[in-house]
């Protein structure tokens, strides 16, 4: 009998070793293996996006330092080229006396040589300004204009329509397309009633 027991026993063991999982255990089978590759999709999704984020930064990051490169260059290149403009400012004060002082010596006959000097530093100062790209300013007979004319007198005039210069009192002068100083200059008017009745009467007496 005992025999027997032990044989039933030895026939039980196998059995026990192919007894099913309980439930509630989690095996690892292909439902596992999904969720994982959505987790390498959603991750894969966030790095495009934070690369795509990255690659807008850096593309307005170099067109923001394009435009200031740009404007940095404008700014260089416009200090540069109105560099003079202070020279300038200092030199025609200079050139306004030597022109005063030929007047004067042109008045004098015995000042032949002094006239002759002041005309030579004249042209010399002329060509200072020109080299530096300081022209004057073509104002007789022109017709007047604010930005590079300013009127200290204004007179009637019969032959020459209004608004129009007269006579410069003063040069002015440009700096490529900057006015240096305006020139002063005496405009023209409309001639006045009585002058233009006088007129006239000499075309009626003619």
């Amino acid at each position: 009998m005992v025999e027997n027991q032990s044989d039933d026993n030895r026939r039980v063991e196998p059995g026990a070793a192919t007894m099913k999982e309980p439930p509630g255990e989690v095996s690892s089978g292909p439902q596992a293996e999904g969720e994982t590759a959505t987790d390498k999709e959603a991750l894969v999704t966030q790095l495009r996006t934070e690369l795509d984020e990255a690659r807008d930064r850096i593309l307005r990051g170099l067109a923001d330092l394009d435009n200031y490169r740009k404007r940095a260059n404008r700014q260089i290149e416009e200090e540069r080229r109105y560099a003079a403009l202070p020279i300038v400012r200092e030199i025609l004060p200079v050139l306004d006396n030597i022109r005063r002082a030929i007047e004067a010596a042109e008045k004098n006959a015995d000042a032949v040589s002094l006239l002759e000097g002041f005309r030579l530093v004249g042209r010399m100062l002329e060509a200072v300004l020109e080299r530096n790209h300081c022209t004057p300013i073509e104002s007789l007979h022109k017709p007047f204009d604010p930005h590079v004319h300013e009127a200290v007198l204004q007179q009637p005039s019969k032959d020459l329509p209004p608004n129009t210069v007269l006579q410069e009192v003063r040069g002015g002068y440009m700096l490529h397309d900057r006015v240096v100083r305006p020139s002063q200059v005496i405009v023209s008017s409309a001639p006045r009633p009585a002058e233009r009745e006088s007129d006239g009467q000499e075309q009626q007496d003619g």
